[in-house]
């Protein structure tokens, strides 16, 4: 099957004894090598493109197959009443953090190092809680969920949590798939920083590119939940300034942004999805169906902060099993993930992702077609009211 026009294949550089004609790839006699070497510049894309392929995202087969292996692993599904007790604890912990900067300079050094130990590590930690509710993995009851969502987002200072969840969960029903997966770069992103200076510009301001990203690639109703973090974002903001002034406000801020900026906790982003693999020539010609690596796993001390987000292959399999049973599920199917790929070390992530020419933007699995829309479109979707909340 050929790439749609559209689209460009990411190919290997034709060799010394290859060259393209007519846009084919043709081998040619040992005598031809000085016409390929006259031709390989000529013939080279104009920037890397993604990994393009037919195959399905892999976590609904492999879902199967862990069930039909262990149909024990579905007693792991289910609501995690410790997650409202940690998110309490957090929020609290910044409101008081904020509270006890009140009188510091912003640029003063005392106000950056709370704000990137203390405070990006918390935000981080509630970025992810808000990941972990959006899920309906806190409560058994949805409302419970989005109204729990709503304080989670408090100390992060601007509203999101009511918008993320219908983007996120279109993540998990549609991965790769272009135009819906907004957790994907864009064309944009991968041509124009696809240098040390661009990846490092997008590494330092990613929270940027995560929040305005969805809304420039996919549209979603506004929702009377919507409306509510909004209003309730706001009532918060203004008693903080009030009562204790800019700086308070200006604290949660800062934790917000160097929660996705350069800091070890940010590195999951980065790490969940992006191929860090060799890609074989013949796997990144989507006519012949290969599976490419598209998510990543990290077992490592950090997932402590992070509501064990690093069992990412885990989390896409079962997205109903919260964090304080991953680890469970990857002890009941080892055979299903030991075997796939990981990384130790989230900030050698974003260390070799800044540094390593073959790594970058464009490293991400893409499919042109397949997975469905979650929230306005869900009925015309055809999604049932147990898909969307799963």
């Amino acid at each position: 099957m050929a790439l749609p026009a559209s689209t460009t294949a990411t190919a290997p550089a034709p060799s010394a004894t290859e060259r393209k004609t007519n846009g084919t790839v043709k081998t040619d006699s040992a005598n031809n090598t000085d016409d390929a070497d006259n031709t390989d510049v000529e013939t080279q894309p104009k920037y890397r493109d993604f990994f393009w392929t037919y195959t399905e995202e892999p976590h609904r087969s492999r879902r199967l197959a862990i069930i039909k292996a262990h149909p024990e692993v579905t007693k792991l599904c289910g609501p995690e009443p410790l997650t409202k007790y940690v998110v309490a604890f957090v929020v609290s912990l910044q409101i008081f953090l904020g509270w006890s900067l009140r009188n510091y300079a912003f640029f003063s050094w005392q106000f950056w190092a709370v704000a990137y130990v203390f405070g990006a590590t918390a935000n981080q930690n509630l970025f992810l809680a808000i990941h972990e509710i959006s899920h309906n993995l806190a409560f058994r009851s949805p409302l419970a969920n989005r109204l729990l969502a709503i304080v989670a987002n408090l100390p992060i200072g601007i509203p999101y949590s009511a918008s993320f969840r219908p983007y996120h969960l279109t993540h998990h029903k549609s991965l790769g798939v272009d135009g819906l997966d907004t957790d994907l770069p864009t064309a944009f992103e991968a041509i124009f920083l696809d240098s040390i200076l661009g990846k490092s510009f997008f590494c330092t301001f990613q929270i940027f590119f995560y929040a305005l990203r969805p809304m420039a690639v996919l549209s979603i109703p506004f929702t009377w939940v919507q409306g509510l973090n909004v209003v309730v974002q706001g009532l918060f903001d203004y008693v903080l300034i009030r009562n204790f002034g800019w700086m308070p406000f200006m604290y949660l801020l800062l934790s917000s942004f160097l929660a996705g900026s350069l800091h070890p906790l940010a590195g999951h982003f980065i790490a969940e999805h992006y191929v860090y693999d060799t890609v074989e020539p013949d796997a990144k010609n989507p006519a012949n169906n290969i599976p490419i690596p598209e998510t990543y796993s990290y077992y490592g001390p950090l997932n402590i902060f992070a509501y064990n987000v690093g069992y990412h292959n885990e989390h896409h399999d079962f997205p109903a099993v919260p964090w304080t049973r991953l680890h469970r599920l990857y002890e009941t199917a080892p055979e299903f993930y030991k075997s796939l790929p990981r990384h130790e070390s989230w900030t050698y992530v974003i260390w070799r992702f800044i540094w390593d020419d073959s790594v970058g933007l464009r490293c991400r699995v893409k499919r042109k077609q397949g997975g469905r829309l979650v929230g306005g479109a869900a009925k015309a979707a055809g999604w049932t009211k147990e898909e969307i909340e799963a």
